[in-house]
């Protein structure tokens, strides 16, 4: 085993740029070394190679590593061997894409003449007789905003050069003197010292039909020249359906060589599929992408190393040595984890997965800004929920709104991860916090110890619906709390821009409620007793269900809506067995020592269940201790 030593200090996910990465992290060497074989074979001379692959799915880093290859190379081969990079969706859409791209070779071969030679100026005046026939008339608009036609001798041999019937390509004539000419150049004398011009071609499938088609319609120009190479990085799908609406081809989706492709496969010669990542590619990416942050070079090459060589051996991540305590540690966790799923539902695809930890990094930034803290796996956890599984998403919205957010959660963990001993001291408190309409058997918080005789009774859970995808999402670590991860789904909501809106409460409730459970005394204060005393005997049961349930889910509102359902007991006697059941319902693991307080003037024959339930799961010295002021308080009453 090799161990990696790391000097990171803080467990962060770094924002990663989607320009490629400097280290081949995705194994995609051996795909570029097998491009530059072909460029570099001289019976394949000229050649069209195509790069196939999906958005994301890793060309461009594979053409960095094809333009690293052919420097490695260069060293052997007979003379210097000219890359030229094109972009046809960054092209001026002023230019046309076949002068801009024809502008580009041309401009990188210029820089290539011997001004002071005799042999370069004479190559120089074949390079000039060849310039015209291009339609500068369209390319020199573009000289100032532009390098490419700024590449050409100087600015004034360019407007030299324009001519309003020039001698174009757009006739067979011009096109076959544009070859005869251009092969003409490259053999000429002034540029000997060039053995071949390899043109890397980015990004052909995210241009319009037109780019697409008159791009392709260049290349070929270029290909009966002997010493031209091309590599043409894209989406052969998506090439073949630009190629087909620009030409109007028939189409057939049960023949995969549609005139379409055929008029592709006749400019491309052979086709290089870039692969999608396999599960250990998927795992190492995302635990190359984790610890990249606070590790030096020299350590973080080390890391890629070590992952090259276990997906050679066939070895896994966990043969990689690192501190218990240290971040990186922390990042295999997350990584495995992540796994399963992101590699199931993003295919593999290296974009999506780096997109996926750039939204994870700012979620669990903005939700820290705002006071939400979440371990990076809850967040990451609760993110394949949010941009994964959007069903499952919109359900567990709807769980948060109707105040079933603990009870379902609890109920989801031990369908999916089995059973836990039981919180809930009383089962009637837990039948008073669910919806009438809803049957949940609570499990409980793990982070709760249990008894002996707690431990060893059987709990059953009812299969209450739950989805394949959401019992999967809840087999992810961390178990999650309710209390938790609710600021963190009113947030999510929001971003989705989700209205999370409790459709159970009537609509007539809903602001009187918001009075209740609100942080502002204004708001609390202007519901007087009076109008609490008015409540249809209904509405009051149903407002105290509604606070109880909620508190339980979101016990940091205690602080008002307990308040508030004691202030209900009080204006409407009759459902003070009600209230006394939603108080009960909240987890004495969650109770505040301010909230066991409110107790004391009350009375104890009618609140002493409360009591004694928040007694069985405190576990704060503070909370023990109110709970203990509490009884005194009552015993003195009694004597």
């Amino acid at each position: 085993m090799t161990s990696i030593s790391t000097s990171a200090q803080a467990h962060t996910f770094p924002l990663w740029s989607d320009e490629p990465a400097e280290r081949d992290l995705l194994a995609f060497r051996a795909v570029a070394e097998t491009v530059a074989d072909a460029i570099f074979d001289d019976d394949l001379d000229p050649i069209a190679v195509g790069l196939s692959g999906a958005w994301g799915s890793g060309k461009t880093s594979v053409l960095e590593l094809v333009v690293e290859e052919i420097k490695n190379r260069s060293a052997e081969a007979d003379g210097k061997v000219l890359v030229v990079s094109t972009q046809p969706w960054r092209y001026d859409p002023v230019v046309g894409p076949k002068e801009s791209l024809i502008a580009e070779v041309l401009g990188a071969l210029n820089g290539e003449f011997d001004r002071e030679d005799p042999v370069g100026k004479a190559g120089l005046e074949a390079f000039k007789k060849l310039v015209k026939k291009i339609n500068w008339t369209k390319a020199v608009k573009m000289a100032t905003r532009t390098a490419i036609t700024m590449q050409i001798p100087t600015l004034d041999d360019v407007f030299g050069l324009v001519n309003d019937d020039p001698e174009s390509l757009e006739g067979e004539k011009g096109m076959a003197e544009f070859r005869e000419h251009f092969q003409a150049l490259l053999a000429d004398p002034a540029l000997q010292h060039i053995s071949r011009v390899v043109v890397l071609v980015d990004d052909l499938d995210r241009c319009l039909p037109d780019t697409v088609v008159e791009t392709l319609e260049a290349i070929r120009l270029f290909l009966s020249a002997k010493g031209m190479s091309f590599v043409i990085a894209a989406d052969e799908d998506r090439v073949a359906d630009a190629i087909q609406q620009k030409l109007k081809t028939p189409v057939d989706e049960k023949d995969d060589e549609t005139p379409a492709k055929l008029y592709l496969h006749k400019i491309v010669q052979t086709t290089i599929p870039v692969p999608a990542l396999s599960r250990f590619d998927t795992e190492a990416y995302l635990f190359l992408l984790l610890g990249k942050a606070g590790l030096d070079d020299d350590a973080y090459v080390a890391l890629v190393e070590k992952c090259d060589e276990l997906r050679v051996s066939g070895g896994g991540l966990d043969a990689i040595e690192v501190a218990e305590d240290s971040p990186l540690a922390d990042h295999l966790v997350t990584a495995a984890r992540l796994t399963p799923i992101l590699y199931e539902k993003f295919h593999g695809n290296p974009r999506r997965i780096k997109r996926f930890l750039n939204d994870l990094n700012v979620r669990q930034s903005i939700a820290g800004r705002r006071g939400i803290n979440l371990a990076p796996d809850a967040v990451a956890k609760l993110m394949v929920l949010e941009r994964i599984l959007t069903r499952d998403f919109e359900q567990v919205l709807d769980w948060l709104a109707t105040n079933q957010l603990r009870d379902k959660l609890d109920a989801l963990d031990a369908v999916a991860n089995g059973p836990t001993a039981s919180a809930e001291p009383d089962p009637e408190a837990a039948e008073a916090a669910a919806p009438a309409a809803t049957e949940v058997v609570k499990t409980g918080s793990r982070a709760k110890s249990a008894t002996p005789a707690e431990e060893s009774t059987p709990v059953v859970v009812p299969d209450e619906g739950f989805t394949d995808t959401l019992r999967r999402w809840a087999k992810l670590p961390p178990v999650l709390d309710a209390a938790a991860i609710s600021g963190y789904l009113y947030l999510a909501a929001s971003f989705a821009k989700i209205e999370v809106i409790d459709s159970g409460l009537p609509e007539r409730l809903r602001d009187l409620a918001a009075s209740l459970t609100s942080s502002l005394k204004v708001d609390r204060s202007g519901i007087t007793d009076v109008s609490l005393q008015a409540l249809p005997e209904s509405d009051a049961r149903t407002l105290v269900g509604f606070l109880g349930r909620r508190t339980r889910d979101q016990p940091s509102i205690q602080k008002f809506s307990v308040e508030s359902l004691l202030r209900l007991a009080s204006a409407q006697p009759a459902v003070t067995a009600d209230v006394v059941a939603a108080l009960r319902s909240i987890r004495g693991v969650d109770i505040e020592a301010a909230t066991v307080v409110k107790l004391r003037p009350l009375d104890e024959a009618t609140f002493g269940p409360v009591l004694a339930s928040w007694k069985t799961g405190a576990t704060l010295d503070s909370v023990v201790n109110s709970i203990t002021v509490v009884e005194k308080a009552w015993g003195n009453h009694g004597n």
